[in-house]
């Protein structure tokens, strides 16, 4: 590990990066005036209230109050750390990350090295045992079985390559025969899940006689794998175990593929297994995704809705698969609001996407998709099945169970229509329902909007001016002439006017970016989303106007310091002359 990332690396990358250009690959952005708009993507919300700005390459959401810069953005949105959102970042824009030479304390520099290169290891050796299983495919002694298996499945040899499927047999150390180098190195093999840990310190291979799929992350680095038996063997899928690059929750299987395959993702489809995923690929549906286990989680969905508006899970009929439908419902309606659908589609029996789309095709396949059920009808015949709808005490348990489940959804239209429904159709008279209704809700968590006031002053106007044109502080010259100053934020300001003076080119980006993760970064980011409305042509002068206003006060008020010491007979010498001068100037 060569340091830390250069801070003029970062510079130069938030200057390669256009943040609209960034945000609306993952959040389609509107046009607003001078800047972009969408819902949030960090909270549900009704109307748009997320503003990303071109002019301060800045985002900031006057719902729920987060903001920041591009980096800001995918630490937020992918859910990565700093480090992985400037790699992120970096792979965007073409370039390679620069480190520097690493100042921290030797301890310090060798539990960092430790931390990175056992990060770094993993990924590299979850890669080559990834490559080892496609190899398998092409030269076991009993590979002839594997390639049947696919091509049975009827998968093109274009599909197995796309998802790096390969195939190990059915021996204690297919793979540690190739891995094993001695006890570290087992023990890497171990916690990644690969072995598991035999008698007398030998382990053996985890997975054995199967056909593997490789499980990537959001940035296409196999962290698990999903092998298939050829046969009726049980368990028939065998899963990689949590380890510490991989957590099944938040992850989907397929997902990297589909953003590859897919320059702007619309919809994307849930189905149980690996071999639905590439079958439906094989047959041009490039965009499904399997949960990796047996309920969709709530990391899983708000992923999903992070990359498309619509969702669509795809279960079998029985009722193992209702169920399984149900559990994603409630686990994505906290996440449902306006522009954003959840549907359901229910397999034939004895059917699966796989078989499906074999037997029927592509166009009927999405067909089905097309006329996917919508949650709120899912919701409506799931509730109505377990109460009495011939009887009035039916009826009216039918309408004290939605409760819970319109607690967790945000407003929307999607809520009021819901209400509506249920409030015509189910004879509890519209105005009365709704009114008792809306009481008995009361008790959901209504997020209220962060409304930004910012009184004015010269040093937060000065501020908000500099964040926004870096390049003004040139303006004022010696910045020391503000060192007499007490007023407060006048620290910050001669700090800022000292990073801008020092850094010519500096941007609105770079300059917040020099703060990140300090008590004054955040008083910075405040200011950016502050809407002071002076025009880009007239900050110089605005700006000039504030500074000369502090001084000016500060003077006003050492004048009147001195003459109540002169009418009480207690000047100094000097303190005469600075008053002479002050009165003289």
């Amino acid at each position: 590990m060569a340091g830390r990332i250069s801070r003029q690396f970062i510079d130069d990358l938030l200057n390669r990066v256009d943040i609209v250009d960034l945000v609306d690959s993952r959040v389609p952005l509107k046009k607003a005036g001078k800047n972009h708009q969408a819902c949030c993507p960090f909270h549900n919300e009704k109307s748009p209230s997320f503003t990303v700005s071109q002019d301060k390459q800045f985002y900031h959401c006057f719902g729920c109050g987060e903001h920041g810069n591009a980096i800001s953005f995918l630490m937020e949105f992918d859910r990565l750390d700093f480090v992985d959102a400037v790699e992120e970042l970096a792979s965007y824009c073409g370039v390679e990350v620069i480190r520097e030479e690493n100042t921290a304390s030797p301890e310090e520099q060798r539990r960092q090295q430790k931390v990175y290169q056992q990060k770094q290891d993993d990924y590299e050796l979850m890669a080559q045992i990834s490559r080892f299983f496609q190899q398998q495919l092409k030269v076991a002694s009993d590979k002839e079985k594997a390639i049947s298996y696919l091509k049975g499945r009827g998968l093109s040899g274009e599909v197995v390559k796309r998802f790096g499927i390969g195939y190990i047999s059915d021996a204690w150390d297919g793979m540690m025969s190739t891995f094993s180098r001695n006890g570290q190195a087992n023990q890497q093999l171990i916690d990644l899940g690969m072995a598991i840990a035999g008698d007398k310190n030998r382990p053996y291979d985890r997975f054995r006689g199967r056909i593997m799929f490789p499980i990537s992350d959001k940035r296409g680095r196999v962290i698990g794998f999903g092998g298939r038996v050829l046969g009726d063997e049980k368990p028939k899928y065998l899963n990689s175990p949590e380890t510490r690059v991989y957590h099944k929750g938040q992850e989907l299987y397929g997902l990297y593929e589909a953003k590859q395959a897919n320059k702007q993702l619309t919809r994307l489809i849930v189905v149980e297994g690996y071999m639905d995923v590439v079958a439906l690929a094989q047959h041009g549906v490039n965009y499904a995704v399997a949960s990796l286990g047996t309920a969709t989680t709530f990391e899983q969905l708000q992923t999903l809705f992070r990359t498309v508006p619509e969702v669509i899970c795809c279960y079998d009929g029985d009722r193992a698969g209702r169920e399984a439908a149900w559990r994603a419902m409630e686990n994505a309606l906290p996440l449902i609001r306006d522009g954003f659908s959840l549907k359901f589609v229910f397999l034939p029996d004895g059917e699966d996407p796989d078989s499906l789309v074999q037997s029927q095709g592509q166009l009927t396949f999405e067909s089905m998709l097309d006329n996917a059920m919508p949650l709120s009808k899912f919701l409506f015949e799931q509730l109505m099945q377990r109460v009495d709808m011939t009887s009035l005490e039916g009826r009216a348990a039918l309408v004290e169970s939605f409760q819970p489940y319109l607690s967790k959804l945000p407003a929307s239209i999607l809520k009021d229509a819901i209400l509506n429904e249920i409030a015509n159709n189910f004879g509890t008279g519209s105005e009365q329902f709704l009114s008792k209704f809306t009481k008995s809700l009361q008790g959901e968590v209504v997020k209220t909007r962060v409304k930004v006031s910012t009184k004015v002053t010269p040093v937060r106007l000065a501020l908000a001016l500099l964040l926004e044109h870096p390049h003004i502080a040139n303006s004022l010259g010696d910045i020391n002439v503000l060192q007499p100053l007490t007023v407060p934020g006048i620290a910050l300001l001669m700090q800022v006017l000292a990073v801008c003076q020092q850094n010519p080119s500096i941007k609105s980006p770079q300059l917040l970016e020099y703060f990140r993760g300090t008590e004054q970064g955040a008083q910075l980011a405040k200011l950016m989303c502050w809407q002071h409305h002076v025009e880009a042509e007239a900050a110089t002068d605005v700006f000039l106007d504030s500074i000369e206003k502090l001084l000016n006060n500060f003077v006003e008020q050492r004048a009147e310091v001195l003459l109540q010491k002169a009418r009480a007979g207690q000047m100094t010498a000097e303190e005469k002359l600075e008053l002479q001068a002050i009165l003289n100037a």
